[in-house]
């Protein structure tokens, strides 16, 4: 199957070339305005079936306010004020200013009744609240824009009001991610060339991979806006389009260009040599391809629009990045032939002495493993466990403006309200009640009284009709939204026994809505991602031993991520801030993304095992030789995947840091420690049990024809490789 893939690649390269170009040509024009498309808005967090948007839309019915909408408009003032007092100019003005506003539908200061918790506790400032109807997120960019310049363009705001709220909030999260992605993009690619070129130690050999990674995101830009045309695709799929989508072509080039360079070296250009790279790496690309779509895919379990759009969008970031490499890459590599080794400086180049150099480096770290399997296994082990023991104590926060940097409008008023007023009058839990047609208002006001005794909430509001079968009752918390104490209070409200059927909306209930929806969808996605992955092992490999412990190795590696990531972020280290916690969505993406490439390293490392078997090694010899050819190719691909990911730390966005050094963390655990001594300690304590499947299943594999799938033994036709010829050792 390969084999015949390789030759027809060979044979049809010019048109194989043509039709990429024409391909990536169209992708460029139509997936250019996939930016425009994108959904970035809290509800992009939510279950469209909780409750809590239930409650959102039956407020929104009945008073055309959207809950999860609005703005602060933070004024200083120049003399303290109290309530009572006649606003000065600026309050004033800012109130004006809302009220002119189209999609404003009420605004309250600290002259309206109860409005006195709008004003900090010295006096300094106060707060001018607008609710405001449904917006899309073009509508609540450009309302962003026009209030950011009416408060420049007004004498009495100008210098003394900042916009907040959670409309300018998400705007500004949108604005802020899209720059930092913008700069991860510029600081990683030149560092990605420099290691290229240092990898393959020519400028050719390096460009060819970084060719794929800017075919397959482009790929992907126009996958994205096919997808927007039938579902909400959120902006943070771009973030992991580019940093997945660079990593995986880079690794897949390396894997593909080392392997044909080797081909070059043994066999000399021309149609074998393709043949062979297609029948051996390209069949490992196409199954690493698969295993990391699969563990992507498992993202699309949960409801919430963000999880399901970064799932869509890492399979299709995947697709790209296999479908260049598989094709158009192996067209490429044929119409360059031996010039695939050109501008390589005669001292950086590599030749067959140094290569067997770096081989015998990693075989000897085999056989040293393997000499003491157990003690090895039990140390490797050992390290992950202590590495991942900070995450017995995790704790899950959200994403709002206290997210944004404080040189941000929504964050700097995000702070100055947490740290200057006393309670979160802006951002009440609002409780909804199915009253039916015979409400009883006694009922009622006994349920508000019991809610107002709960630790944790500082005032509540009397019972209001919203329509002819719902009432709402609207509590004050006295702390932050997502902090662990009004977590505690929302918690406790609930559990208020209710005289009717209640939903929760509001910031805190939002947030545990979500909470509680990923905690219930867990299951079925790691059911999703086990069995999938089990299987695509199995075809691979015909053993049910190796897929099993494959499962283990990656539940250690990326613990080992999440207990990183708790000591990193939560508890306050390496220069980080400490948080209140994880962003909730964060652990989910990261297990997901360093399952699935622990997974493709694990492929890379078995298909050099599965050949030097079939050439008759014995095992502990064939995990030897395995790991002697995947020893660079892994190190090298982990570290020049770490870097597009690992550029997102510097993003100035808590969740982002959180995602780009986990991820990275979790990869360089694996091509580390668990891949130069967990994989040949185990392999060398099970032996020939490493491949052992019931006989039903062994027959199974026959049946279904996957060990015709076997890369063939090597029957060279044109030897003759040049002289000097660089050689890389590959999988």
């Amino acid at each position: 199957m390969f084999s015949a893939l390789g030759s027809a690649l060979h044979r049809r390269r010019i048109a194989v070339l043509l039709l990429a170009l024409l391909v990536t040509v169209l992708a460029t024009l139509y997936g250019g305005t996939v930016s425009e498309k994108l959904t970035n808005s809290l509800s992009d967090y939510d279950d469209p079936g909780g409750g809590n948007v239930a409650a959102r839309e039956i407020i929104g019915r009945a008073t055309g306010i959207d809950p999860q909408q609005g703005y602060l408009l933070l004024v200083e003032t120049d003399e303290p004020v109290e309530a009572g007092d006649t606003p000065p100019a600026a309050v004033t003005a800012a109130a004006e200013l809302l009220r002119s506003r189209p999609e404003v539908e009420r605004v309250t200061d600290y002259t309206s009744e109860g409005g006195s918790a709008l004003i900090a506790r010295d006096g300094s400032s106060t707060l001018v609240v607008a609710d405001v109807r449904a917006m899309t997120d073009q509508e609540s960019r450009t309302a962003e824009e026009q209030l950011q310049q009416a408060i420049e363009d007004d004498p009495d705001l100008r210098d003394r009001t900042s916009l907040g709220g959670a409309t300018p909030g998400h705007v500004q999260v949108g604005q802020v991610s899209d720059e930092d992605l913008a700069q991860a993009e510029l600081l990683s690619l030149p560092v990605i060339l420099v290691l290229l070129f240092l990898v393959f130690r020519g400028l050719v050999a390096a460009l060819v991979p970084l060719l794929g990674g800017i075919v397959s995101l482009l790929l992907t830009m126009a996958g994205l806006r096919v997808a927007t045309d039938f579902m909400n695709v959120s902006a943070g799929a771009m973030s992991l389009a580019f940093a997945l989508g660079l990593g995986l072509s880079i690794d897949f080039g390396l894997l593909i260009v080392s392997r044909y360079r080797d081909e070059l070296a043994e066999h000399g250009p021309g149609a074998h040599a393709l043949r062979r790279t297609v029948a051996t790496a390209g069949r490992t690309v196409l199954f690493s391809a698969l295993t990391v779509a699969a563990a992507l895919a498992s993202l699309t379990a949960f409801p919430q629009p963000y999880l399901r759009s970064m799932g869509l969008a890492g399979v299709i970031t995947v697709v790209s990045a296999a479908l260049f490499a598989l094709l158009g890459l192996p067209a490429f590599l044929a119409v360059l032939g031996n010039r695939v080794n050109s501008l390589a400086p005669r001292r950086r180049q590599r030749t067959a002495d140094s290569a067997r150099a770096a081989e015998g480096r990693w075989h000897r770290i085999a056989r040293t493993v393997m000499r003491r399997p157990a003690l090895f296994a039990l140390l490797a082990t050992t390290v992950l466990l202590v590495i991942a023991s900070p995450l017995a104590g995790v704790r899950f926060t959200g994403v709002d403006a206290t997210s944004l940097p404080e040189e941000t409008s929504a964050g700097q008023v995000a702070a100055v309200v947490s740290r200057d007023y006393d309670v979160q009058s802006a951002s009440p839990l609002q409780i909804v009640l199915d009253t039916g047609d015979s409400p009883d208002p006694a009922r009622l006001d006994d349920y508000a009284e019991r809610v107002g005794e709960v630790e944790g909430v500082d005032a509540v509001g009397a019972p209001a009709r919203l329509d002819d079968r719902h009432w709402r009752i609207d509590a004050v918390l006295t702390d932050d939204p997502l902090a662990d104490p009004a977590l505690d209070a929302v918690d406790a409200v609930q559990d208020v026994t209710a005289p009717y059927p209640a939903r929760f909306a509001g910031a805190t209930a939002d947030f545990l809505a979500q909470r509680a929806s990923i905690a219930d969808s867990l299951p079925l996605a790691g059911g999703i991602l086990a069995v999938v992955t089990l299987l695509l092992l199995f075809s691979f490999s015909g053993s049910v031993v190796l897929p099993l412990k494959a499962l283990v190795m990656n539940l250690l590696s990326t613990g080992a991520a999440f207990g990183f990531l708790v000591w990193v972020f939560q508890d306050g280290n390496l220069g980080f801030a400490a948080q209140s916690g994880l962003e909730t969505t964060t652990p989910v993406l990261v297990f997901a993304i360093a399952f699935g490439l622990s997974t493709d390293y694990n492929v890379f490392l078995l298909s050099r095992i599965k050949e030097a078997r079939a050439q008759g090694m014995d095992d502990r010899s064939a995990v030897a030789h395995g790991l002697a050819r995947t020893g660079s190719i892994v190190t090298s691909a982990a570290l020049l995947f770490c870097v597009p990911v690992g550029a997102l730390a510097l993003s100035r966005l808590v969740f982002i840091q959180e995602l780009g050094l986990g991820a990275a963390f979790a990869v360089l655990i694996d091509a580390t420690i668990v891949r130069a001594l967990l994989v040949p300690s185990l392999m060398a304590l099970l032996g020939r049990a490493n491949w052992w499947a019931p006989s039903p299943l062994r027959a199974l594999h026959r049946t279904l024809r996957l060990d015709r799938m076997e890369p063939p033994a090597p029957t060279p036709d044109t030897p003759a490789p040049a002289p000097e010829m660089t050689k890389t050792p590959a999988p």
